[in-house]
């Protein structure tokens, strides 16, 4: 058996959910290939090869490649997929774009936001906002792979020595072009990737509040800022820091909850934390019953004492 996993990466450096994606795929008992397709992606590619466990990285070139888009990845998944049993993305924006269109055409059920692997055949997948963990059987000849990235240990980004082969690029399809992008600047860590989150909620009240509190203590602890879908959607926060079912999926060193109830949808993206924290004045809060610690208090005392005590 040999697996493919699809990198993700910005023609420089490999992005942390590939490495997550290599773990999960070695688990699967196959040996590993990395398909890193891209304009300019050298680096990249070297960069795959160096990851531990790592057998053969597959380096395409195209311009058309050069932003991932869907529907030319897709193609060149496909070009490729009869060499593999199993396929993985990262379960991240990109990886949930590409999948369906690559399960559909090999004709296979795509199995989703994988969390373990129990055999080369059988998997682990959260339901019900995580509420219920689901035992996946697939008989498919090819597995279509998304892996929810908390759920396993990075590989380590160096100690490999794979060999790197150029293989020709699929032509572009035609069917779509990239146009531009915003992305949002900011010193702090990325949040899927930050080792602290503080995240605040509805309880603010306003954006001006959200920044006068959860800032200083993001800035304290070296922290990235997330927030609730209530506090996204009340405009307290920017989308792009919602944690949650609809957000997203993070799994921190620590996680500081302050004004956040713990509706289920939230949960789903923060349970996996290693240590919890939360501070709500509501002692019936259901996030007290996934924190490691909580502080039953008033977040505008509590969290500039704590900023103080720091």
């Amino acid at each position: 058996m040999t697996a493919l996993v699809i990198a993700e990466h910005d023609n420089a450096s490999i992005r942390g959910a590939t490495l997550n994606t290599v773990s999960a795929a070695a688990q699967c008992g196959a040996e590993v290939h990395v398909l890193v397709a891209g304009h300019n992606a050298g680096e990249a590619a070297q960069a795959a090869s160096r990851i531990a466990g790592v057998a053969k990285v597959i380096h395409v070139e195209g311009e058309h490649f050069a932003h991932g888009l869907a529907e030319n990845m897709a193609a060149q998944v496909l070009a490729i997929a009869g060499n593999y049993s199993h396929i993985l993305f990262p379960a991240t924006a990109s990886g949930k774009n590409i999948a369906p269109r690559v399960a559909a055409r090999l004709d296979v059920g795509q199995i989703s936001d994988v969390t373990k692997v129990e055999s080369a055949d059988t998997f682990e997948r959260p339901i019900y906002a995580g509420n219920a963990i689901a035992v996946v059987q697939s008989l498919d000849e090819k597995k279509v792979i998304t892996v929810r990235t908390t759920g396993f240990d990075p590989a380590a980004a160096t100690g490999g020595s794979a060999a790197v082969e150029t293989a020709a690029g699929v032509a572009d399809s035609g069917k779509s072009t990239f146009e531009g992008n915003e992305i949002a600047k900011s010193d702090r860590p990325e949040l899927t990737a930050a080792k602290i989150i503080v995240s605040g909620g509805r309880a603010l009240g306003s954006a001006e509040k959200f920044n006068e509190v959860m800032t200083p203590l993001a800035d304290k602890l070296g922290a990235a800022l997330g927030a609730s879908r209530a506090a996204v959607d009340a405009g307290y926060a920017p989308n792009d820091w919602q944690v949650g079912q609809t957000g997203k999926i993070v799994a921190p060193q620590l996680y500081i909850a302050a004004g956040i109830s713990g509706a289920i949808q939230h949960l789903a993206g923060m349970k996996d934390s290693k240590v919890i924290v939360a501070i709500n004045k509501d002692p019936e809060a259901p996030i007290f019953a996934v924190a490691d610690y909580g502080l039953e208090a008033d977040l505008f005392t509590a969290v500039p004492e704590l900023i103080a005590a720091l």
